[in-house]
């Protein structure tokens, strides 16, 4: 086990130096992102003009919906691993795990959450130059009762970046079968984005459609840990029945993987004779 584990250890530190050096690219990504946060404070402001609220909750409470939603995004999105895992198996450069006693998804797995470190961390540093700004707008819940949102916010959070990869793990293996995958991620990439949360809040969503949602993989892609941290769901128990469909989509993906490694490994190994 240890053996296992320091393997591991060093593809994440291999990582991290790597995106280091990407530091000013991620750096400036989280800049410009913060324009995208400008257009949401106009937009929704007025939206609420001359309202107190818009489906239960006051402007500052949205307006903290979108914040962490931003930062969220730098610390569990999967930006472009689907592309690598792609570009690795065009190549020929998925070979080399096949000889030796490394598991890809977990390799994989590995230099993402190095990634994803990396970018959050960086992601922090304009905020923190604009937070003066914003800090009048921030409502996150604080009482007495609210320390359950930590304690099921970041496994849930945990769940959500390992959902979000986990497709992107999928979307990879689709090379495969296809030389050129982008149509399939713009695809999901858009339905994504809506499904997610990242346009709107899903709750504002009218109550039957926003129960589907409730029911589907992209909920728990975004919204769901967002959700809890920002006050949007409420109910202990809510977000405890939310971890265990969160958990089985979870299982459900990475059986989708498991799948398409072992089918995809028969037809690469076919094809290159």
């Amino acid at each position: 086990m240890r053996h296992f584990i320091n393997k591991y250890r060093h593809v994440f530190l291999v990582g991290l130096q790597s995106n280091i050096v990407y530091r000013w690219h991620f750096t400036l990504r989280a800049t410009f992102s913060l324009f995208h946060l400008i257009v949401v404070f106009l937009l929704w402001g007025a939206a609420y003009a001359g309202k107190t609220e818009i489906g239960g909750f006051a402007l500052d409470q949205t307006l903290t919906y979108f914040i962490t939603m931003m930062v969220m995004q730098f610390f569990i999105s999967a930006f472009n691993e689907d592309y690598q895992i792609s570009e690795e198996i065009r190549n020929g450069l998925i070979n080399q795990f096949l000889l030796k006693p490394v598991n890809y998804f977990i390799y994989r797995l590995s230099i993402f959450g190095a990634a994803r470190l990396v970018s959050g961390l960086l992601a922090l540093v304009p905020l923190l130059v604009v937070l003066p700004l914003i800090h009048d707008h921030l409502a996150y819940p604080g009482g007495a009762g609210d320390a359950w949102r930590l304690w099921l916010g970041l496994p849930a959070a945990a769940m959500s970046a390992l959902i979000q990869f986990t497709i992107a793990f999928c979307f990879g293996m689709l090379t495969f079968w296809f030389l050129e995958i982008q149509s399939f991620i713009i695809l999901s990439y858009a339905i994504e984005t809506l499904l997610a949360g990242q346009v709107f809040p899903l709750d504002l969503l009218p109550a039957g459609i926003y129960r589907l949602s409730q029911f589907l993989p992209y909920y728990y892609q975004m919204y769901f840990p967002v959700a809890i941290f920002t006050g949007r769901i409420n109910d202990p128990a809510a977000a405890l029945h939310g971890l265990g469909l969160q958990l089985f989509w979870l299982a459900a993906l990475l059986a989708l993987a498991r799948l398409l490694w072992l089918r995809g490994l028969r037809r690469h190994t076919a094809v290159g004779g």
